[in-house]
């Protein structure tokens, strides 16, 4: 093939690509070393994600629970699982739970779910439907598109904007 179409063909791909998963991820919904089903905890169980989540209100990073805040509840509840034992042994012998990133941004864009969760924006918004999953998918495409969208919609609306400043340039999420 002349190489003159190597490069239409090559950008054909990426922009495919683009919608529909392929390089954004989603639809990503990977398996964990022990199973945790937000249908069950936020769902059923109505838990607010920043229970487990704490640092979602002061942090850049949202961040994945540590495994004693599991054992909180299942040292009394369900504690002869075998995912539980599994879980207790973990922390028995000081070893990481292994968990598979699931949201991830590139690196040269910067996220604050802090500024995010004191604005008031559910993490369903983003997440999407957590509490309906009994495995965690990233449900949204994560792009700039995709987030300047969000910005630009919250500006229109006159009675958030009024609270709530996005930005939309380039310097607050590249930096």
């Amino acid at each position: 093939m002349s190489p003159r179409l190597l490069a239409p063909l090559a950008l054909l791909v990426l922009v495919a690509g683009c919608d529909n998963g392929f390089l954004t991820q989603q639809g990503y919904e990977p398996a964990q070393p022990i199973p945790f089903s937000h249908a069950l905890h936020a769902g059923q169980f109505q838990m607010n994600c920043q229970y487990c989540h704490f640092g979602a209100a002061q942090s850049r990073h949202a961040g994945v629970p540590p495994a004693q805040l599991c054992l909180g509840c299942h040292a009394q509840v369900k504690p002869d699982a075998p995912d539980i034992q599994a879980l207790t042994k973990a922390v028995a012998e000081n070893r990481p739970i292994e968990w598979v990133r699931v949201h991830r941004l590139p690196d040269f864009a910067w996220f604050s779910h802090q500024n995010h969760v004191t604005a008031g924006v559910e993490c369903q918004t983003c997440h999407g439907p957590v509490d309906t999953m009994v495995r965690v998918r990233q449900d949204q495409t994560m792009t700039m598109g995709w987030c300047l969208e969000c910005h630009r919609k919250t500006l229109a609306d006159s009675e958030l904007s009024k609270r709530l400043q996005p930005p939309t340039d380039c310097s607050a999420c590249h930096h």
